[in-house]
């Protein structure tokens, strides 16, 4: 017996749920070399090198800027060849340490990549580099080496390094010696080059570069969801630029602060200590925020954990860019990114809570959440799949990183003034929220300063939203801050106002608009629904889109009976809505074992199943469902099986039913049981229709009525 987590770690879920990658832009790939020769890489070509090499992309990304910067076939491909002869020969394999170790001793020296951190050894006053992967410390490096790359200092760098080995009898002596050391990082950038080629595209063209350069397919992402996704660059150019990002597991959230540059560090939520984020005291050396240009806080939300005294001086720093320790106060510009998982969804947290509900109790501190920007809401982002992966040219990452550190110094705030004005109600720090996430996207998108009204206009109202997500869960938390409202509106230069709504407020107002003092139970939040129905959104659920079918309402209340139900072979009318929901109507907890969750149609009927009870709840509650079933079989379609479970599963959480799945090769038995009393046995499982034909407007593909049995069963109804 298993369960899905197990299952999905034995896998390459990408790899097992590929499919043929959507033709690239030619037209746009061939502009983007024209424009940019040898500082772009077609970004598929990072997966067919990196092997084994467990690298950020940006290492890769660099070697192959080095050989296979190129949109000629033949050179692309002698380049990969390179890359891959280069690794195989350098990179340490951290289980091939003893053996690279002996290669060096066997010629006396050796060119290795690797990263490398620097410690300063007081006793002896030297500096002493460790290195990561081929395991061996307190390795002598030059003290000009070490203030020509201070980052050495705090968190490592990936480094090209020529080491050599000269044994000593010396009690306690190291034999390895430092020949050289380079980082792996552009010398340099020509900004004013960037600027002028910027004009050869437009601006869905420059977005869809920039999508690409972040290793992501443009055509996978609606506007809105370009926007999201580039908002995570924005504090790798916007100095001490705070934001929050918290969703779904699985949808990339960490991925461009592990990946994107050689600028930023990502860490763990529970590994930073106060010593090593801002100041030792002890030795008085400066901690990450001192020499990142981005630190990013991995599973913040699962840090239960908090030092309050950490929170305190984090605090003060995300409000005034300073930090005191002992008798000193210190200075530093590094933004910093707070990303966690959600575990329930949007309406669950606006009835119970609010969307900060994950964060641990010590940062929920409504003066610590005032000081944060930007909200992303990461619930938004599809999960990752596949051809969601660039497969176009984009910049090699680390020159597109030295570009934005370059314009960490510009400021673009005030761009917005040409045509816009604020409403004088938001406050100094909500307006200077709305103005770096507005000055990070200019910077990004219009790197010049110049852009259309319409354009402006689309970055403002997209800031404004992000900081009034951030807000309204501030004043949800902290009822002193409500005396005074605030208008989240601009005027144009005509006069005319426009108010910014966020899409949760939209899409569930009988929910985001609550009464302060006032806890809505549910059949208050059932009345409320009735009288406001919110209005369709893009990618939102409603009747109309849902399969070709109206949802399920309500029926009148009636007594359910037990008994059961007998069906033949050719028989229609039947379906799951008149067959199982009104006995799952009302539970919280479903436990479904069907040994046949399988095939791609059985899965299609687990998800219908689901996507019932979740039409049939309220928005703000959840059901959780627990799925028994057996594992394929075969060898070459478990992967298949596993992956579309893994699906259903995050299509499921989307919109409130937690569905978990174990593995038991013991089952036989086919039912569905609840916590409010009832089992259903079911004698053919969720798969009873014939398939429906191949004409891809048979109504039987959309309505399960016009389906016919494949076999007679039964269905009893069991009260427990």
């Amino acid at each position: 017996m298993t369960n899905l987590e197990e299952a999905l770690g034995k896998i390459d879920v990408l790899a097992a749920d590929a499919s043929p990658a959507a033709p690239s832009n030619a037209a746009l790939d061939a502009e983007i070399n024209e424009q940019f020769a040898g500082a772009v890489v077609r970004k598929d070509l990072v997966k067919a090198v990196r092997g084994n090499a467990v690298v950020p992309s940006y290492v890769l990304e660099y070697l192959l800027g080095q050989y296979a910067a190129s949109d000629d076939e033949a050179t692309i491909q002698a380049g990969i060849e390179s890359v891959r002869k280069i690794l195989a020969n350098h990179y340490v394999n951290r289980n091939e340490h003893m053996l690279v170790k002996s290669v060096i001793r066997d010629k006396g020296r050796h060119r290795i990549i690797d990263k490398v951190t620097v410690t300063l050894n007081e006793k002896a006053d030297v500096h002493e580099a460790e290195f990561e992967n081929l395991q061996i410390r307190n390795v002598i490096i030059d003290d000009l080496t070490v203030k020509r790359n201070p980052k050495l200092l705090v968190g490592g760098v990936w480094c090209i390094c020529d080491i050599e080995y000269l044994h000593s009898e010396e009690q306690g002596g190291v034999p390895w010696v430092l020949g050289s050391l380079k980082p792996i990082q552009v010398a340099g950038v020509d900004v004013d080059h960037y600027y002028e080629a910027r004009k050869a595209f437009t601006t869905d063209e420059w977005i869809d570069l920039l999508m690409q350069s972040i290793g992501l397919n443009p055509d996978q992402f609606n506007e809105r969801g370009k926007l999201i996704a580039l908002t995570r660059l924005i504090p790798f150019v916007e100095r001490n630029y705070n934001m929050v990002e918290l969703g779904p597991k699985g949808t990339g959230k960490s991925h461009t602060f592990s990946e994107f540059s050689p600028n930023g560090i990502l860490i763990s939520g529970g590994e930073v200590t106060l010593a090593k984020l801002f100041v030792n005291n002890a030795s008085g050396r400066i901690g990450l925020v001192g020499y990142w240009d981005c630190i990013a806080f991995d599973e913040f939300a699962a840090n239960k954990r908090t030092d309050q005294n950490l929170v305190n001086v984090m605090k003060n720093y995300l409000a005034n860019k300073t930090f005191s320790r002992g008798t000193s106060i210190f200075g530093a510009e590094a933004s910093m990114v707070f990303i966690g998982n959600t575990t329930h969804t949007v309406p669950y947290m606006l009835k119970h809570s609010d969307l900060f509900d994950e964060l641990p109790d010590a940062y929920r501190d409504p003066a610590w959440l005032d000081r944060i920007h930007h909200y992303i809401p990461g619930w938004e982002v599809a999960p990752i799949r596949s051809e969601m992966f660039s497969t176009g040219y984009g910049f090699v990452v680390d020159y597109l990183a030295e570009v934005l550190r370059a314009k960490r110094s510009e400021d673009f705030a005030d761009r917005y003034k040409d045509y816009f004005t604020l409403d004088n109600s938001i406050s100094t720090r909500d307006q200077e929220g709305i103005r770096k996430t507005f000055s990070g996207l200019m910077k990004l998108i219009h790197p010049s300063g110049s852009a259309t009204e319409d354009e402006v206009r689309t970055l403002l109202e997209f800031a404004i939203e992000g900081r009034k997500r951030v807000k309204d869960s501030i004043l949800r938390i902290d009822p002193t801050m409500r005396d005074t409202p605030i208008q989240f509106r601009y005027s144009d230069a005509a006069g005319s106002w426009r108010e910014v709504k966020t899409l949760e407020e939209m899409q569930y107002p009988q929910l985001y608009l609550r009464e302060w003092d006032a806890a809505i139970d549910a059949d208050e939040a059932a009345d409320a629904a009735t009288m406001t129905a919110p209005p369709s959104v893009p990618g939102s659920v409603t009747a109309s889109s849902a399969e070709g079918s109206e949802l399920p309402s309500a029926p009148p209340t009636e007594e359910l009976e037990e008994g059961h139900r007998d069906f033949v072979a050719g028989q229609h009318g039947v379906s799951y809505e008149n067959l199982l929901l009104p006995y799952l109507r009302g539970a919280s907890v479903i436990t479904i074992t069907d040994p046949y969750i399988r095939a791609p149609h059985q899965g299609r009927n687990l998800a219908d199943l689901l996507s019932l009870l979740a039409v049939a709840k309220d928005d703000a509650e959840e059901i959780d469902v627990l799925l028994v079933t057996s594992e394929e079989t075969k060898d070459e379609f478990k992967a298949s099986q596993i992956v579309m479970l893994k699906s259903i599963r995050d299509a499921s959480a989307a919109v409130g039913i937690r569905m978990n799945v174990r593995f038991d090769e013991s089952i036989h038995d086919r039912r569905i049981e609840t916590d409010h009393g009832w089992r259903i046995d079911l004698g053919k499982g969720l798969d009873i229709w014939q398939k429906p034909s191949d004409n891809q407007f048979d109504f039987a593909r959309g309505r399960q009525e016009f389906r016919r049995i494949r076999q007679a069963f039964s269905v009893h109804y069991v009260r427990v």
